[in-house]
């Protein structure tokens, strides 16, 4: 693919100050793409990032509706969205509050809800020549598709955002706006310090040693970087995918088998 893909276009990603997001962010940056909008609850964590385009940094929640009202001018004439951000939420069903329910749900199913609403209206808004207005990736997870115990919320949250991209996928095809999804397994990300587990784990043995033993349970036997999911998602997003709308790519190393 090269730099040219995205020359022109304006892209937004949330969940970019780290992780996947980042990761994205810097994918479209060097692959051409002429404006970035940025949105994370951390702002150190966006001003941190060196790109090479127009950046525009929007510090706050997207699990709120005004957030979103009030970002919809910069949305104008949106070409691609990344809608990342998510929060780690765990613990058995049985044993979870209802606050930390409604907690990782609010974040994780209504905000990106109200993410995927925000873009749609801005693409539909979009004058498209050629008859694409846009297209869409959000991050589910593979804890959406294959039921792993102990996931609590999210992974009934990540079930909901992939579905909710098919739906979103079949209502929008006529209006030329692509929308799709992927799954993760095991990533390399900030999100596992939220788990308890896995702070102990890296108290007692490092942070690198922790993600290796959780990862040799796997059959490729090492998580994936955010820079690899970031250039599944990239391609999903690009023109080379044109004929792709309404999928949720399983990107795990084989953990679903």
């Amino acid at each position: 693919m090269t730099g040219q893909t995205f020359g022109g276009r304006t892209a937004l990603v949330t969940g970019a100050a780290s992780g996947i997001g980042a990761a994205c962010a810097r994918w479209l940056a060097e692959n051409g793409c002429s404006r970035l909008v940025l949105v994370d609850r951390d702002a150190e964590g966006l001003d941190k990032l060196d790109l090479h385009c127009t950046v525009e940094n929007r510090v706050g929640d997207i699990a709120d509706e005004q957030f979103w009202d009030d970002l919809a001018p910069a949305l104008e004439g949106l070409d691609h969205a990344v809608l990342n951000a998510g929060i780690g939420v765990g613990g058995q069903i049985a044993d979870h509050s209802f606050e930390e329910w409604r907690r990782g749900m609010a974040v994780n199913l209504d905000g990106a809800f109200l993410s995927l609403r925000a873009v749609l209206r801005a693409m539909r808004e979009k004058e498209a020549s050629d008859g694409r207005r846009g297209s869409v990736v959000l991050t589910a997870s593979i804890t959406g598709v294959k039921a792993v115990p102990g996931i609590g919320s999210y992974g009934v949250a990540k079930a909901g955002v992939a579905h909710m991209a098919r739906i979103a996928a079949a209502e929008q095809t006529s209006q030329g706006i692509r929308i799709n999804a992927v799954a993760p397994g095991g990533v390399d990300t900030a999100i596992w310090d939220s788990s308890q587990d896995f702070r102990a784990g890296v108290a007692a043995h490092g942070r690198d040693a922790t993600l290796a033993a959780m990862a040799a349970t796997t059959p490729r036997g090492r998580f994936a970087t955010p820079d690899e999911i970031a250039g599944e998602i990239g391609f999903l997003l690009s023109d080379a995918a044109s004929n792709i709308t309404g999928a949720v790519l399983v990107t795990d190393g084989g953990y679903s088998l």
